[in-house]
């Protein structure tokens, strides 16, 4: 437990020491945002805001997962390397992504099939560690049930689907000051609570749930410290490096701990996002150029309807921190509570 209370608090205090040093150089390297012209008219004033933020809260975590990893190391189906895997490789498509519209200052960044191609190599490279772990399998839990359900050969290719949706429903998330860096910071001590009620029922699981535990908590507290730069009016964006990474670290816990249906409680912000976005884009099609939202992704929405940022921000977090404890809650069932 001292482990995992210590990976917040570094995790904080690594990214609190890092911005003012690291904030200065994204700005004298010129990786500045571009802002899509056909966004919200107020936010042209953000152009050029130092982006990439996100390496800031990936290297935190990074130093929290290997300084507090528990003391027993379970080799190849160890999760903490998994997990920071899981992240760090779908960060590199979004770090890919950034770098080509700050440094070559195209806004579309890589292409569609660009990064679809290097989501899929992720998820499938992840989806088949988790069906080939002994630890994790194909077998999925049923919240506030006691059943589960075995997907068998056809969990790699679902998962590998769910994690390119969850990955980019962590992106579009990403697009008011302190939006996505809000609602990580208030669901991932939930996922670290899930992990650590989990071992309880699984006791033979506790180091590889305790690896869990420690990664959700730094990137909790790297989150948090990431507010003090990222809060309105940001002073640094995390960019797509940073969403994929949170993206990433999200489906990561989720298969580890085999509770995918709980992506629809600790990111149901994101996945609301990418659902605005589908639905908004297929009615415009049926309907001939009609909308359903102002604006999508649906946050935009909101914005463009009167509200401010900081109460869009309030909003969400309130939302996502709810959900997450009733996410906790779904496991006390297989306590027998």
């Amino acid at each position: 437990m001292i482990r995992m209370l210590l990976s917040a608090i570094v995790g904080l205090l690594i990214v609190l020491l890092m911005g003012p040093k690291f904030i200065p150089y994204l700005q004298k390297m010129h990786f500045g945002q571009t802002i899509y012209e056909l966004g919200p008219k107020a936010h042209m004033s953000k152009q050029g805001t130092p982006v990439m933020g996100g390496l800031m809260m990936a290297a935190a975590v990074l130093v929290c997962s290997l300084a507090f990893h528990p003391l027993y190391f379970g080799g190849i189906w160890d999760f903490m390397p998994a997990l920071v895997l899981a992240a760090l490789l779908s960060m590199a498509v979004g770090f890919a992504d950034d770098y080509i519209k700050a440094v070559k200052k195209r806004h579309e960044g890589l292409t569609p099939g660009q990064k679809v191609a290097g989501q899929v190599v992720v998820g499938l490279l992840f989806s088949l560690y988790c069906y080939f772990s002994p630890a994790v399998g194909s077998e999925i839990l049923i919240p506030f049930t006691t059943l589960s359900f075995d997907l068998g050969i056809f969990y790699i290719p679902l998962m590998t689907l769910l994690i390119i949706f969850i990955v980019n429903s962590a992106n579009l998330q990403d697009g008011l000051d302190g939006l996505l860096s809000t609602v990580t910071a208030a669901s991932f001590p939930g996922w670290a609570a899930l992990a650590v009620f989990m071992s309880l029922i699984f006791p033979e699981m506790q180091g590889n749930y305790a690896c869990v535990a420690v990664f959700c908590l730094a990137l909790s507290g790297a989150a948090m410290g990431f507010l003090r730069f990222n809060r309105y009016p940001a002073r640094v964006f995390m960019g797509d490096t940073g969403s994929m990474f949170i993206g990433g670290a999200s489906i990561g816990a989720a298969l580890l701990l085999r509770q995918p249906i709980l992506l629809l409680l600790f990111s149901f912000c994101p996945v609301m996002s990418s659902l605005s976005v589908i639905i908004q884009r297929t009615y415009f099609k049926l309907t001939h150029g009609k909308r359903i939202f102002k604006m999508s992704p649906i946050h935009h929405h909101f914005e463009l309807s009167g509200y401010s940022e900081t109460q869009i921000v309030c909003m969400y977090g309130s939302i996502t921190g709810i959900l997450s404890i009733a996410g906790v809650l779904s496991v006390f069932a297989r306590l027998g509570l």
